[in-house]
């Protein structure tokens, strides 16, 4: 089932940097599905499935952003720096995991206590320098015997549940959910051409993992399964954010911002294509900010024609993210379909 194994690969926790509990994940559901595995120096995992002629990139990062250890003071309070894009406030209060030299350790994060707090204080913008993690110690040599020290990755301790609709919350939706469409997608897809199936890695802190590991494939085109924002719900107008919750998988025409990634029309017209045939439900999107891995697997080399498929995902790069699971259905769906036929290009 599409829940049990969106549970196993959100409730996994895999810091930039430090996915290696998704890839052991990815390669047993992987196996008897593609014709080899491995791993790059930057530690992609890249599953490919031989064709031949055109080859397809598609990438799904499987980092999650998070936390690391900066500083541990003589009371055994540690502070700590953000790894990938966090609003603060969502940080207030959470409980976390770090991953130490001896195992894990939970831990929450406190800050001064709104009882003591002046009125100036409270109108004052959460920044995590006012943040910091308690595990219980007192000192910094009961830390220090816990396995935790300086360079300790932190993730958020949540699990992913059911609510109503078919929906799930949890962390780490944001890429679990694109990563979960790969793997599905390898286990159903008929196709003449060479896949080259890429989980990357640090695409929270600047793409990295896409772009080496693009430049090393030269694919012919790509795609990157990632989640995007919808604007159904309050706080976001449908101007800044027009797709919604329930109504499929999400085609990225271009993300406007200076850098952003402008979707090439020839695959935009494939994976419409495929969706018109089978009556699979989709989304366009015009956005303005924001980027996945095809944005960097377009500019590697001579050029790679690219475009992100999207699961829409509220409350993205918080403890709570929310995805409807037919929309993960019908993405798969839609990639199964687009890959039975090579797009014209």
């Amino acid at each position: 089932m599409v829940y049990d194994l969106l549970k196993k690969l959100s409730d996994a926790h895999g810091l930039s940097g430090f996915e290696g509990n998704i890839k052991t994940i990815i390669r047993k559901e992987l196996e008897g599905h593609i014709d080899e595995i491995s791993e790059d120096r930057l530690g992609n995992l890249i599953a490919i499935k031989r064709g031949t002629g055109l080859s397809i990139m598609i990438a799904s990062h499987m980092d999650e952003i998070g936390l690391m250890v900066q500083y541990i003071d003589e009371k055994g309070f540690i502070k700590f720096v953000g790894i990938g894009g966090w609003f603060n406030p969502t940080l207030h209060t959470q409980r976390v995991v770090l991953h130490g030299t001896k195992g894990q350790v939970s831990g929450v994060i406190g800050s001064k206590p709104p009882h003591v707090m002046t009125p100036e204080d409270r109108k004052k913008e959460i920044k995590m320098e006012d943040l910091f993690i308690d595990v219980g110690a007192t000192t910094a040599e009961e830390v220090a015997e816990l396995g935790i020290e300086i360079g300790t990755p932190v993730t958020i301790e949540q699990e992913l549940i059911q609510l109503a609709n078919n929906r799930v919350t949890g962390k780490a939706l944001d890429n679990r959910v694109g990563v979960l469409v790969l793997i599905e997608t390898l286990k159903k897809m008929k196709t003449s051409m060479t896949v080259y199936a890429v989980f990357t890695v640090q695409e929270e802190v600047g793409l990295k993992g896409a772009k080496v590991s693009a430049y090393a494939l030269h694919p012919d085109i790509a795609i990157a399964t990632d989640v995007t924002i919808p604007g159904d719900h309050p706080g976001v107008t449908k101007k800044e954010a027009s797709v919604e919750m329930g109504k499929g998988p999400v085609l990225v025409l271009a993300s406007a911002s200076g850098r952003g990634l402008l979707s090439d029309t020839r695959l935009v017209s494939w994976l419409r294509s495929a969706g018109d045939k089978m009556k699979i439900p989709y989304q366009l999107e015009v956005g303005d900010g924001g980027n996945t891995d095809a944005s960097i697997i377009n500019l590697v080399r001579d050029g790679i024609p690219s475009i992100p498929l999207s699961v829409p995902s509220r409350y993205i790069h918080s403890p709570v993210e929310v995805v409807d699971l037919k929309d993960v259905e019908s993405t798969i769906d839609l990639l199964v379909e687009a890959l039975k036929k090579r797009p014209k290009i």
